[in-house]
């Protein structure tokens, strides 16, 4: 998806928040388009938010696309690496071991309600090492308790170890909207077909075919949260018509696009009359 990548060095100030004695700590930084966080871990679990821009985050197991209304929450010690596919106002958190079991041992995407994204933005503006009992302390024990309730939206993307199915992964993300063949993806990764459909659930477990359709929705997402149409999200991702793609998102995500858009400008009024 982004080329010519810009490699920034990992904060300083990020290494200290792993020790901090507080359950939760809130981190900002403001990135560029195209730069990249290489592969790291934490001590802690984070929370990857954004309250403007979208980045591309990448583990071993799985890449992730995650717009403002969206976050992933990383566990401790998995490691990733986040590309910037815009520029990115970075507003995360670092949670202690113990409060981040209940989000799981897996990276997943989950929606941010306006109230999370308020929690979060309240910590940034609280000291790093409040005291127990706290509004910081109050704060924090808030979002631990949106967290557990956030809902979890089954998009991820898992990601092939063989090379050949590599560069066809990586040539489907760098244009999701490219009306190839199987045959034609299996020449850029240099495999027969019979290669191809064998290897992708062995090596993703899904077919090829769902795997491709876990992209779509992936960039369908993060362009109705730019506020696209669905006719142009649907012709920009190959679907012969718009209700071809309706049918796919619904299935997928029990919810039709429109419904979707209608919950997202829901979202940005309700955001834009609280900064008012």
């Amino acid at each position: 998806m982004v080329a010519k990548l810009r490699t920034v060095s990992p904060s300083s100030e990020v290494h200290g928040l792993q020790s901090v004695p507080c359950p939760v700590v809130a981190f900002s930084r403001e990135l560029a388009y195209r730069d990249l966080l290489t592969a790291h871990s934490h001590r802690r679990g984070q929370l990857l938010y954004a309250v403007d821009g979208v980045m591309q985050v990448r583990t071993p197991q799985g890449v992730w696309v995650v717009p403002p209304q969206r976050a992933l929450w990383v566990p401790p010690h998995v490691e990733h690496e986040i590309r910037m596919l815009s520029n990115v106002s970075m507003r995360t958190l670092y949670i202690d071991p113990r409060p981040a079991d209940v989000l799981g041992e897996r990276c997943r995407l989950l929606e941010v309600s306006v109230l999370l994204r308020e929690l979060i933005l309240a910590l940034l503006a609280e000291l790093t090492d409040y005291p127990a009992g706290s509004r910081g302390g109050h704060v924090a024990e808030l979002i631990l308790s949106e967290l557990a309730r956030a809902p979890a939206i089954p998009i991820e993307i898992p990601w092939p170890g063989d090379r050949r199915l590599v560069a066809i992964c990586e040539a489907i993300l760098a244009d999701p909207g490219r009306q190839f063949s199987l045959a034609d993806w299996a020449c850029v990764g240099g495999a027969s077909v019979r290669t191809v459909i064998r290897l992708f659930p062995k090596e993703t477990g899904l077919q090829f075919r769902h795997w491709v359709q876990q992209v779509h929705l992936s960039e369908a997402l993060v362009r109705l949260s730019n506020g696209e149409a669905v006719g142009v999200v649907a012709q920009a991702l190959g679907y012969k018509s718009q209700s071809a793609f309706g049918n796919m998102f619904r299935k997928a995500l029990r919810a039709s696009p429109n419904q979707y858009l209608q919950r997202q400008e829901k979202r940005r009024m309700v955001s834009g009359a609280e900064q008012n």
